[in-house]
């Protein structure tokens, strides 16, 4: 219309408005790609190639920091030749303080390096391993929650010679979207782990229980055999079993394996399996332990056994003892406690090893108690051990009681309440109901 004035804008102007336009809808698709997956390894490489794109820039890489190493490492590096990428991801970690990322993960502040080769932080190493040349970048630190998560890296801007303050400032925003999107990734992948592992333990937990005997409790003839077995986790170390090795026999078996969780579980299974395969071909005590160490020199190193074998005369109380490295057996009489002191060989699955036999006669209301050491082992909440001697002496004052093995664990759980349990609590009580 006539007398109407006309605005005049400058091209670059434009330009510059367009480029902030799309820098904003690339900043909304990154939003929506941190929230359409939590898969950390998809989301960190999505993102970044996102972030590598929005930046025009010839490579990117983010280094998250290792809380046990106290280090960066290279989690994602694009760059125009993989074998770079693989070469930082392999052979590349950072201290606190080295170079340009550990400074800004150090000091939690953004760094723009417009000159890399001339500042003194530049940490040349990298590029003299991979052949790249770093000439300016822009460093962010990743902070989450709960404390410095990584740092951000965006390197050599492709259609301009430096970045300049509205890059950092595009950079510093989509960085802490990625540090919100890496602690989700994370605690999700945790999660997961801990889910998983919560299933390994209650198969493996499964397992070890259809190992040991279907009761607790076992009578032949004069003898009742009774066990209490009490992990300190959901699988635990200690074993025991009963079995009919022969006619008129009872054999009890009484052991500590030393490995824990899954693996302890496992080697459980194959020491019981193991034994009564052994101990029904074996006619003693010391014959049994010596094929079972045999077969336990196979298993992976570290792995052994404490263990207690006996085999009893149900209709004459007299009993086989052999002995592999464990705690004292403890003979409860209407007068008094005694500690059995019985030649023992070494764990069983170090090395060769013989095992004597000892020969002893219970007789009328005798017990005899088999345990591991978790029994008298226990800390209270201040730290402090039962201890073996305070065990007995406490056995000796109830010695009389009926049901002294429920009085044991009732006074082993009383005196370690408030403290975490730290190892597996089994006993294994022999009665001998007749006899002289």
């Amino acid at each position: 219309m006539p007398g109407e004035s006309k605005i005049t804008v400058p091209e670059d102007y434009l330009r510059n408005l367009e480029k902030k336009v799309e820098d904003l809808k690339a900043l909304r698709e990154v939003s929506v790609l941190i929230s359409s997956t939590l898969d950390f390894n998809d989301l960190m490489t999505l993102v970044m190639e996102k972030a590598k794109k929005v930046m025009s820039a010839e490579a990117c890489s983010i280094l998250l920091y290792n809380k046990n190493t106290k280090k960066l490492e290279f989690e994602v590096a694009l760059c125009q030749e993989e074998a770079t990428s693989d070469v930082l991801k392999e052979k590349i970690t950072l201290e606190l303080g080295q170079g340009i990322a550990g400074w800004v993960a150090e000091n939690l502040k953004p760094l723009v390096i417009n000159d890399a080769g001339a500042d003194s932080r530049f940490y040349r190493d990298a590029d003299k391993m991979t052949g790249f040349k770093t000439k300016s970048l822009i460093a962010v630190p990743l902070v989450g929650r709960s404390g410095l998560v990584g740092v951000a890296e965006i390197i050599n801007p492709e259609s301009k010679d430096f970045f300049d303050a509205y890059d950092s400032e595009i950079f510093q925003t989509l960085c802490r979207q990625v540090a919100i999107a890496i602690e989700n990734a994370c605690f999700y992948k945790e999660s997961l782990e801990k889910e998983r592992l919560r299933q390994e333990l209650e198969i493996a937990s499964s397992l070890q229980k259809s190992f040991l005997p279907d009761s607790p409790v076992f009578t032949r003839g004069n003898l009742t055999v009774s066990a209490v077995n009490i992990p300190a986790a959901k699988v635990g170390g200690d074993l025991y079993d009963f079995i009919e090795p022969a006619e008129g026999k009872a054999g009890v078996l009484i052991g500590d394996v030393s490995g824990k969780g899954v693996s302890g579980a496992i080697y459980m299974a194959k020491i019981i399996s193991d034994f009564r395969y052994i101990a029904n071909k074996a006619d003693s005590p010391e014959a049994a332990l010596k094929l079972l160490n045999d077969q336990l020199s196979r298993a992976p190193r570290g792995m052994f056994l404490t263990a207690v074998y006996l085999i009893a005369d149900i209709h004459s109380g007299e009993l086989q003892v052999s002995v592999a490295g464990h705690p004292p057996l403890l003979l409860v009489t209407e007068d008094e406690v005694k500690v059995l002191d019985i030649p023992s060989g070494p764990p069983l699955g170090i090395v060769p090893a013989e095992y004597p036999s000892s020969v002893f006669q219970m007789k009328k209301g005798d017990r005899l108690l088999l345990l591991t050491d978790g029994t008298f082992e226990a800390k209270s909440k201040k730290g402090e051990r039962i201890g073996f001697e305070r065990f007995v002496l406490f056995i000796n004052k109830h010695r009389g009681d009926g049901q002294l093995v429920q009085t044991i664990v009732e006074y082993v759980q009383g005196f370690s309440k408030g403290a975490e349990m730290a190892d597996d609590l089994t006993m294994v009580e022999l009665k001998w109901m007749s006899g002289s």
